[in-house]
């Protein structure tokens, strides 16, 4: 049994494991593996807690853009209420402007009908009273135009009222 060397592997296996029993390894082996379990545990923890506050903030952030999408539809639709009711009361001043362009225009076409028609009628009687005194120059007697003129100042003043 001496000279057997299965013999001499199991003596050195038995003196192995009675020296790592002595010198307390196993214990500090679980003693190693039981504190890097508890930093593992503590590492998870950590991440579940940075994981939860990531959602947290993440949810945080979602409801920050859809309130931020919502105010931003709420200006536009405000912006663009206000672009109508810019251009609704630009219409109505364009058209206001346009009326009284348009009615000034009638007045000064209408004065100068009036004008033309005042110039038109002067014209007309001073051509009459031209064609008048040449007719009455070559036909009437000197005696009948002052009876004549003298009748035309008596009857005067009833024409101009």
């Amino acid at each position: 049994m001496l000279h057997d060397p299965t013999f001499w592997v199991a003596v050195a296996f038995v003196l192995f494991i009675a020296a790592l029993v002595y010198f307390k390894v196993p214990g500090l082996i679980a003693g190693a593996l039981d504190s890097r379990a508890d930093k593992i545990k503590s590492d998870l923890d950590e991440a579940e807690t940075l994981l939860t506050e990531a959602q947290d903030l993440l949810a945080t952030y979602q409801k920050k853009q859809r309130d931020a999408a919502e105010e931003a539809k709420q200006i536009k639709a405000s912006a663009e209420e206000e672009a109508g009711r810019i251009a609704q009361h630009g219409e109505e001043r364009l058209v206001a402007a346009l009326a009284r362009r348009e009615k000034l225009a009638m007045d000064r076409i209408a004065q100068a009908e009036t004008n033309a028609l005042e110039e038109l009628t002067a014209r007309t009687v001073d051509i009459a009273l031209d064609a008048t005194r040449e007719i009455l120059a070559g036909k009437v007697s000197a005696d009948k135009a002052d009876a004549m003129l003298d009748d035309a100042i008596k009857e005067l003043p009833g024409r101009l009222n």
